[in-house]
């Protein structure tokens, strides 16, 4: 795995933990998320006229990347519902890893060599572990927890082919985000008849914040595809949960366990053992 891939996702690890965080501490999270992924889009906008068009075999790629990342944000905003930060975010990313690998290599024929394969079990294992305790999530927030992260896999697995068949991966991402943030814009006013921005508001700017925190996350993995298999640049990307216990426990209040840091370094030996 190339050492450009490694920091990519590394960096996308940070970022996405601390929008994740931000989305646990909102009052109303549908919104928040809702106002970020349309921030992103805004954002987004004015560099599709800039980039050329996707190819046609492009296109179904991008959409259904756009349209499951709508499922992912509604089933993430009721996992965080009744669980931790340093519950829920474990159960969602480390259930990824092993899921891409595997839809690699049934769909794609993508094979990892043995180091690869033990730093993605390790990394796998040793998130898993982080969500078990005595204070462990409800069955609700686990269950969509698990199916978050079934959805994560999908698309992941969907955006390492979707990101080869255009010739800049930049322009992949953007118009899958520009996409996304439509779509569950679409969504929130369906549900909730309409949806009110107040761009006086601290917390519309936060949300606004987040959503330039979660857009570099995102594009900078489907850039990493581009350097390497899509199993280990989501597995180095889990990683992410190791700084979200952190933020979790500096910032939110949440317990630092022993077993939560026995489980961490599990994850760093996962994502050093993915890196040979």
């Amino acid at each position: 795995m190339s050492t450009v891939a490694v920091c990519l996702a590394l960096l996308a690890a940070i970022l996405h933990a601390s929008w994740n965080a931000f989305l646990r501490t909102g009052a109303d999270r549908l919104w928040s998320i809702t106002v970020m992924s349309l921030a992103g889009s805004v954002i987004c906008l004015p560099f599709l006229f800039m980039l050329p068009l996707p190819g046609p075999g492009a296109w179904p790629y991008i959409l259904l990347s756009a349209g499951l990342q709508v499922g992912y944000s509604l089933f993430l905003v009721a996992a965080y519902r009744h669980g931790e930060l340093g519950q829920v975010y474990p159960i969602v990313r480390g259930t990824v890893p092993l899921l891409v690998t595997l839809g690699g290599f049934l769909f794609f024929g993508e094979i990892l060599g043995t180091w690869q394969t033990l730093g993605v079990l390790l990394i796998a294992t040793g998130i898993m572990s982080l969500s078990l305790g005595k204070t462990r999530a409800a069955t609700s927030s686990i269950l969509f927890a698990l199916t978050t992260g079934l959805i994560i896999a999908c698309y992941s697995t969907v955006d390492s082919r979707g990101v080869k068949m255009v010739e800049q991966p930049v322009t992949y991402a953007l118009w899958v985000l520009f996409l996304f943030g439509m779509m569950i814009t679409i969504t929130f006013m369906i549900t909730r008849r309409g949806l009110v921005v107040d761009l006086k508001s601290p917390v519309t700017w936060k949300a606004v914040g987040g959503g330039v925190v979660a857009m570099l996350a995102y594009g900078l993995v489907v850039v990493a595809y581009a350097y390497a298999p899509a199993g280990l640049v989501t597995a180095v990307r889990e990683t992410s949960v190791v700084f979200a216990v952190l933020i979790g426990a500096l910032l939110l209040g949440e317990p630092l366990t022993v077993r939560r840091l026995l489980a961490c370094l599990i994850v760093a030996g996962g994502a050093i053992s993915v890196s040979l």
